[in-house]
């Protein structure tokens, strides 16, 4: 069954907004939620040298578009192999850098299995990068900058997302996840 491109985005924000603002996985995205600056772009590649053209596509359309402060680029149809996803992470960022994006635009990385080198699969560590569909997070580093001149240390973000998934648990976590499976197209 193919996913329209509304559902996969109605599901996706569902999961920014019910996981990664609820339980304040990041702690800058509340704010640009609130400000509609989030965009949620679908690609349908089937192949990897087409992702990275779309990829760079959309830092031109930031660039063109300041007002939208970030972008997550979402893969429902290529990269249900988390390792394969992992080389395409690798090489996208190698293309950015050839491209001159590097100190402009940064990657965060959410795939539905990711898992921490060293962390076992079902680890819960794990859910502080997992999303409905591998995705990238293409990210401005001036914005950054600022959020984090304004938020202060954020080194100790990462061990707080693992505290905060330890304390939900597996089974709560799972359920937050099948609920942004669970949309009404209306919903957005």
């Amino acid at each position: 069954m193919l996913l329209s491109d509304e559902l996969v985005t109605t599901q996706t924000m569902k999961w920014v907004k019910e996981f990664i603002v609820a339980f304040n996985v990041c702690p800058f995205a509340h704010r640009e939620v609130e400000k509609d600056s989030v965009r949620c772009t679908v690609l349908r590649s089937k192949k990897m040298d087409v992702a990275l053209e779309e990829l760079m596509t959309e830092i031109q359309w930031l660039d063109e578009h300041p007002e939208t402060e970030t972008t997550l680029l979402v893969f429902p149809t290529l990269f249900s192999d988390f390792h394969r996803y992992l080389d395409f992470v690798d090489t996208a960022e190698d293309l950015m850098a050839e491209q001159g994006c590097e100190g402009i635009y940064q990657l965060a990385t959410f795939h539905p299995n990711y898992c921490f080198a060293g962390a076992e699969a079902d680890d819960v560590s794990n859910y502080t990068n997992r999303s409905p569909y591998p995705m990238l997070h293409l990210l401005r580093e001036a914005s950054l900058d600022k959020a984090i001149e304004f938020y202060g240390d954020t080194t100790e973000i990462p061990s707080q997302n693992i505290t905060k998934m330890e304390s939900l648990g597996k089974p709560t976590l799972d359920e937050v996840f099948s609920g942004c499976m669970r949309v009404n197209i209306d919903e957005h």
